[in-house]
């Protein structure tokens, strides 16, 4: 397979029936699903995004628009459609899964076996956000708020100016996307949310529902918006588990 600049594949899996596209939150990396990566496989050959503007992609600009992150990761995925595909966005990645989905469905015919978007209200369920027009504390109250961040980078003045740029085109790039309840895709959806989300609240992530003719499931764990971290080995399971269902049924 060709090389890409947006693709990492830790641990290639030639006989994987599923090929898994993981897709990092707001200021996020590849490397955050390295251990995702490490536990799915050989059972699924999975992909890590790697968005520009970050670690070995820092000198490049990074994406202000939903649509053009949607549009260039796309194009980067073609491809890879040698075998049946799915998707595991978390936050801002939950939403670019769906929109990549949109443009699979649309342009391309194909129709990946599900979506897994987690820790994000539906594409749908707008709040009025502003974090990427604050100055850098700002930025940084976000981030420990949310509590996403290692707080040794938090701490770490010279890392954070690397990172602060990528983290503010994604916030500027997601809180600035619009979708109706019109926007639907044919693919499965399945929501993973953390109880005590302060960015998504049950019925705002069980609005995802609006947007498949498909089947939908959620699923609800203690936590906040990291809920992922502390709940790892459940999350393999219903991803594994619902992939290999899928599977056999495409």
């Amino acid at each position: 397979m060709a090389s890409s600049r947006w693709i990492r594949r830790y641990h290639p899996s030639e006989g994987g029936q599923v090929r898994l596209v993981c897709l990092p939150h707001a200021g996020g990396s590849a490397s955050f699903y390295f251990p995702m990566s490490q536990a799915l496989a050989p059972a699924l050959d999975v992909l890590s995004v790697q968005y520009p503007g970050r670690q070995d992609r820092r000198d490049e600009p990074g994406i202000t628009d939903m649509a053009r992150y949607a549009d260039e990761l796309t194009r980067e995925l073609l491809p890879w459609l040698d075998r049946p595909l799915a998707f595991f966005g978390h936050s801002m990645g939950a939403v670019l899964a769906f929109e990549v989905t949109r443009r699979l469905e649309r342009d391309h015919g194909v129709t990946p076996v599900r979506i897994f978007a987690s820790g994000r209200r539906a594409p749908s369920s707008h709040r009025h956000e502003t974090v990427h027009l604050r100055d850098d504390d700002g930025v940084v109250a976000e981030m420990r708020e949310l509590s996403g961040t290692d707080s040794r980078i938090l701490g770490d003045e010279e890392i954070l100016r690397m990172v602060l740029p990528a983290i503010r085109t994604d916030y500027t790039a997601i809180e600035n996307y619009r979708a109706t309840p019109e926007d639907v895709v044919r693919t499965p959806i399945t929501v993973l949310t953390g109880e005590a989300d302060p960015r998504t609240t049950r019925e705002e992530a069980e609005s995802w529902e609006k947007h498949t003719t498909s089947d939908f499931e959620i699923h609800c764990f203690p936590g906040g918006h990291f809920f992922l971290a502390n709940h790892q080995e459940r999350i393999m399971r219903i991803v594994s588990e619902g992939l290999t269902a899928d599977a056999r049924t495409n």
